[in-house]
C-alpha cells in the first residue's frame, strides 16, 4: 500500500508499486493535466512537484511517491490563479498547448526556488522541457512577467 497526498488530498494505493506516477495520476485519479510525452523523461510534458519539485512522472513509480506531497497542473492552483499560470494566459504562450502544463509546473518550481530568474537561470531550468511549437520566448517572457506580478516572490 503506498499511502501518498495529490493535490492536499491523502490518496491510498494498493495497486503495483512500480507503476510510473503519470499512470496513477491520469488513469487511477484522472488528474490528465500531465501529458505523457516521451515516457523517458526527455520532454517534460508530464512534470509535476514531489514535494513542490519539479519531477517527470513517466519515470517516477509510485512507491517513489510514499508519504510524500504531490502537485499537479490541476493542484497549483485551484481557479488558475497561480502567478505563472496568469502571466502564460496574458502572454498567449501556449500553442498547441500539450508541453504546457509541464512548462508551467516547470517554471512555478523554478521561481520557488529562485524568485528573481536571470535569463541563463530560466533557460537552465526550462532546458528539459520542450515545446514542438517552439515557444520558448514567450515562456521566458512569461516567467519574467510572474516574476514581476509577485515582485519575485511566485
Amino acid at each position: 500500500m503506498v499511502t501518498l497526498t495529490v493535490n492536499g488530498r491523502e490518496q491510498r494505493f494498493d495497486g503495483n508499486p512500480e507503476m510510473p506516477l503519470l499512470w496513477y495520476l491520469r488513469d487511477v485519479l484522472g488528474l490528465t493535466g500531465s501529458k505523457y510525452g516521451c515516457g523517458m523523461a526527455l520532454c517534460g510534458a508530464c512534470t509535476i512537484h514531489l514535494d513542490g519539485v519539479a519531477m517527470r512522472a513517466c519515470v517516477t513509480p509510485v512507491s517513489a511517491a510514499q508519504g510524500r506531497t504531490v502537485t499537479t497542473i490541476e493542484g497549483l492552483s485551484a481557479d488558475g490563479s497561480h502567478p505563472v499560470q496568469q502571466a502564460w494566459t496574458e502572454l498567449n504562450v501556449a500553442q498547441c498547448g500539450y508541453c504546457q502544463c509541464g512548462q508551467i509546473m516547470q517554471a512555478a518550481s523554478l521561481l520557488k526556488d529562485k524568485p528573481k530568474p536571470s535569463d541563463a537561470d530560466i533557460d537552465a531550468a526550462m532546458v528539459g522541457n520542450l515545446c514542438r511549437c517552439g515557444t520558448y520566448t514567450r515562456i521566458r517572457a512569461a516567467i519574467h512577467l510572474a516574476v514581476e506580478k509577485t515582485g519575485g516572490g511566485a
